[in-house]
């Protein structure tokens, strides 16, 4: 179940503000005790109740003493940078709601003026509105921006479109340029397949010629003669070689 939100305001009965007292001092230890274990820092707490004659310390009167020697030598800027009263945290409590406030304010107007335009558009002309001249100007600022906003996007769109257009073109022009698929290859039969093998063979050496006796004296007189200086010697055979 959620807890119930609690007001921030001074609590009259003296029974109820003595309980939540008791229960928000020790709350407020414990949270101390939690943020020096769980982030290593070095913290202490020291609490004026109206109902105890001594102040609440933690950790101890050592501790605090501790803490507040290095707090005391720090400068005067530094102990004052993040450190706040009842005041200056009310004066930023105030501020922060301010914004809000304003924000919210500003956010209701737009809202107005935009359902002010729409019953002037339904009703087909301009609806008689007790408005100042201040909320006149907003208004005709109101329409003019959503003006300019409906000329940003018929922008827009007609970009998109142009690119859309040149990308279909361009697709288009691609597959008019793309060559004509291969056809499937298909398996060569075996007359086919013995060609191919035959065509890869080096051709056959020239069978030898078997040249006769006078083809054999004439390459050997040619032979002498080259080996003789051009000059032809006969050489006998037989009985000639007895002459």
């Amino acid at each position: 179940m959620a807890r119930k939100k609690v007001k921030l305001a001074f609590i009259e009965n003296d029974t109820a503000r003595k309980s939540t007292y008791k229960n928000r001092e020790k709350g407020l230890v414990k949270k101390v005790d939690e943020l020096a274990t769980l982030c290593g820092v070095e913290a202490c707490a020291i609490i004026y109740g109206p109902y105890d004659p001594q102040p609440e310390i933690w950790p101890s009167a050592s501790g605090v003493q501790n803490v507040l020697s290095k707090f005391m030598t720090k400068s005067e800027f530094e102990q004052r940078k993040k450190m706040v009263n009842q005041e200056s945290f009310l004066q930023e409590r105030i501020s922060k709601a301010e914004k809000q406030f304003e924000k919210q304010w500003k956010d209701n107007r737009e809202k107005e003026r935009t359902m002010f335009l729409f019953e002037c558009l339904s009703a087909g002309n301009v609806v008689q509105k007790d408005m100042s001249v201040a909320g006149l100007n907003h208004l005709a600022w109101m329409i003019d921006q959503n003006l300019k906003e409906i000329g940003r996007r018929i922008e827009a769109d007609d970009r998109n479109s142009n690119i859309h257009q040149c990308e279909n073109q361009i697709q288009m022009e691609q597959s008019l340029l793309l060559p004509l698929p291969l056809p499937p290859p298909t398996a060569p039969n075996n007359e086919e397949t013995a060609m191919m093998s035959h065509s890869h063979l080096p051709p056959p050496p020239p069978h030898p010629t078997t040249l006769n006796n006078d083809e054999i004296a004439m390459n050997n007189n040619d032979m002498d003669m080259m080996m003789n200086g051009g000059e032809l010697e006969t050489i006998p055979f037989g009985n000639d070689a007895n002459l």
